[in-house]
């Protein structure tokens, strides 16, 4: 519950200073956040195929 609030918070800061940041600024920054997690999911993907399983 805890991870929850702080999350939660988080967040309500980010969009917070989205919404003061130019237009520009907000599409480059959720272009770049965009891959990254982009990334992140190809090569968890690529990770999770190449194990074997243990049992």
């Amino acid at each position: 519950m805890l991870f929850l609030v702080a999350a939660l918070l988080l967040l309500s800061v980010a969009m917070g200073t989205v919404a003061h940041a130019p237009i520009g600024f907000t599409l480059v920054a959720a272009a770049v956040i965009a891959a990254w997690l982009g990334i992140f999911a190809l090569r968890e993907r690529h990770g999770r195929r190449r194990r074997t399983p243990t049992h």
